[in-house]
């Protein structure tokens, strides 16, 4: 009767611990030994997983199969930093593989300009404004997409908003945010 949608674990980094410990509480039915970090590991882990890089494109299934390989490799149950280290090693080359096959998927321009707009491009601008169409695609607000895009040069701003330097290079193509969302 009604629909609604939930986003997706890396939009609600607050539930990603109290998962790892459910699922840790789990670990004696499916490993057969009770599986926990040490307070470093943990701290690494969380770090990781709660950061931008925790991409968590499978959601869920990514944390539990995460903790689940982290389980079974830890002795005598203890989570070490190097258990954790490789796992999260493990996980960014997953992601970037993900990540990789999401970038080769073509963004065609001649849906968002026309075909005198495209054909004044430089490839290396056409590169560009895909790469940043492909961003917005996966963001929430142009304030989410601003910070994904400009998440160094910003460091260095004495003023910070990242939403109108999304909105400024935008307009340049005659482009807004809103042209990329649901597409």
């Amino acid at each position: 009767m009604w629909s609604y949608t939930l986003p997706g674990l890396a939009e609600r980094r607050e539930d990603i611990e109290p998962n790892i410990d459910y699922l840790l509480s789990l670990t004696p039915k499916y490993i057969g030994q009770q599986a926990r970090f040490n307070v470093e590991a943990k701290k690494q882990y969380m770090a990781f997983s709660s950061s931008e890089d925790g991409a968590w494109t499978g959601n869920f299934r990514d944390l539990s199969a995460s903790v689940t390989r982290m389980a079974t490799l830890a002795e005598g149950g203890r989570i070490t930093e190097a258990v954790v280290a490789a796992e999260i090693e493990r996980l960014r080359w997953l992601w970037a593989k993900a990540n990789l096959s999401a970038r080769t998927s073509e963004i065609d321009l001649s849906v968002y300009l026309d075909e005198a707009a495209l054909g004044a491009l430089d490839r290396f601008d056409q590169l560009q404004l895909e790469a940043v169409i492909r961003v917005c695609q996966q963001s929430r607000t142009l304030s989410d997409a601003g910070r994904k895009l400009f998440n160094v040069s910003r460091n260095e701003r004495s003023e910070v908003n990242d939403a109108d330097r999304l909105r400024k290079y935008l307009a340049r193509f005659g482009l807004t945010f809103g042209a990329f969302v649901d597409c």
